[in-house]
């Protein structure tokens, strides 16, 4: 199977952590995402152990907010003892209302309002990475008022390409995210950091992308980003403490993809990372990282039940679903590729090829295109797999749809983590 938490039991039924899919839907309805609590924490402890064992003390993940975010992901996340990062204010609010150490969250992005920034001083997070000059500006007047004087990093784009799908790539040049090194630009910034006289700089952020398999990647931005630590000490005497890479390291969707052992990975970046150090004689900065994806996507799937079959002779087939693009937004995003299953007949032929259509009064409202699947019938249950990342955190009310619910499940205990939306919650703020 595609990942270790699935199976097909003695019904000839798709399993989740051990749960039958197919009484999962009926348990609790259609369109469903689920997500598995004990892969969640066990990808957790991958991330933290390698970091530890290889940067020692203060170096850990961050979990990376937008993958999926909800008071119980942070509630784990607490529990496990690793760190958040969030990018807006209502994920901020929401890890703020978690009971989540707020001394451990950064706040990311490109556009914080002023309000933002508010919100995140009255919050006393741990760290703001900062994005432009502006930004900078603005929280060391608002941290001047408060006279209090608020850590930060920077967010510097180190100029990789990974190699990946252009809508997520983030660390480029031309990037809308962060400084240039190549320009000149993130110099600038340091030393403009460096002056304010109610912040300090406590380190670089950089983040070059997502879906990347490869170790190298990572490690050509760790060699530029500890060159340019040593280029920012040389020139004014400051050496910083911390150095987030981001996120990034890929997941697998489809049996093509390659496996990704995530210790091992950490395991190879780091010693790049501890020769650089050592190379441009300046010390070990404590290293952060920023899963997301690969903590989540393939702890998640979404059960849907099939309501139409429609065959276009000559053309294609449709295979029609209860949920689609406000569930699942990415293929019509992106064309993200995911694996499909009958759940009622999971170990039946696939020999089927259609497209999978949401309900959606909408063209472009698909899952799947030429995908293979057992012949389906309605009532049929189809599961998409690894959705834990980017679907329910990308989700909307697109033609007046209520978002499903999150049920977490994990070996002892099964529970409903987001409720599912009623029409009167679609209506809420209307006056």
């Amino acid at each position: 199977m595609l990942h270790e938490n699935l199976g097909i039991n003695s019904q000839n039924r798709l399993t989740f952590c051990g749960y039958d899919t197919v009484e999962l839907a009926k348990e609790y309805g259609t369109p469903l995402y689920v997500m598995d609590e004990d892969m969640i924490r066990q990808n957790c402890r991958i991330y933290k152990s390698a970091l530890e064992k290889n940067f020692g003390k203060g170096s850990m993940p961050l979990y990376a907010s937008k993958a999926f975010s909800c008071k119980r992901i942070y509630e784990i996340a607490k529990e496990e003892g690793i760190g958040c990062d969030v990018v807006s204010g209502g994920e901020l609010y929401t890890v703020y209302k978690s009971g989540f150490p707020m001394e451990k969250v950064f706040f990311h992005g490109n556009n914080k309002t002023d309000s933002d920034i508010k919100l995140g001083l009255d919050c006393k997070i741990g760290y703001f990475v900062v994005d432009n000059k502006e930004e900078l500006v603005e929280l060391n007047r608002q941290a001047a008022e408060r006279n209090i004087n608020q850590k930060i990093l920077l967010r510097i784009s180190p100029g990789i390409d990974p190699h990946t799908h252009k809508a997520v790539v983030t660390g480029s040049v031309d990037s809308k995210f962060g400084s240039a090194i190549e320009t000149g630009q993130a110099m600038e910034i340091v030393k403009d950091a460096l002056s304010m006289s109610n912040l300090t700089l406590d380190g670089l952020h950089c983040h070059i992308g997502s879906q990347i398999f490869e170790c190298e990647p990572f490690t050509d931005a760790a060699d530029i980003m500890i060159r340019f630590i040593k280029q920012i000490k040389d020139e004014t005497g400051y050496e910083m403490n911390v150095l987030n890479l981001g996120g990034g390291m890929g997941v697998r969707y489809i049996e093509e993809d390659a496996k990704i052992d995530y210790g091992k990975n950490i395991d190879k970046i780091a010693e790049k990372i501890k020769s650089f150090a050592e190379n441009n004689g300046i010390k070990m900065p404590i290293i952060l990282m920023e899963p997301g994806r690969s903590l989540v996507a393939a702890a998640g799937i979404t059960l849907y039940t099939i309501g139409s079959v429609k065959e276009i002779t000559g053309f294609k087939n449709y295979v029609s679903i209860d949920g689609g693009m406000p569930d699942n937004p990415r293929y019509a995003l992106y064309q993200s590729i995911y694996s499909v299953v009958v759940a009622n007949r999971a170990n039946d032929k696939k020999d089927y090829v259609c497209t999978i259509a949401g309900r959606c009064c909408e063209s472009g409202d698909l899952i799947a295109e030429n995908v293979k699947i057992t012949k389906p019938v309605k009532n049929d249950t189809l599961a998409v797999l690894c959705t834990g990342a980017y679907n329910y955190s990308m989700s909307s009310n697109y033609n007046r749809l209520p978002k499903p619910p999150v049920v977490m499940v994990s070996k002892d205990k099964k529970y409903v983590a987001v409720a599912r939306e009623s029409y009167d919650d679609l209506m809420r703020n209307d006056l």
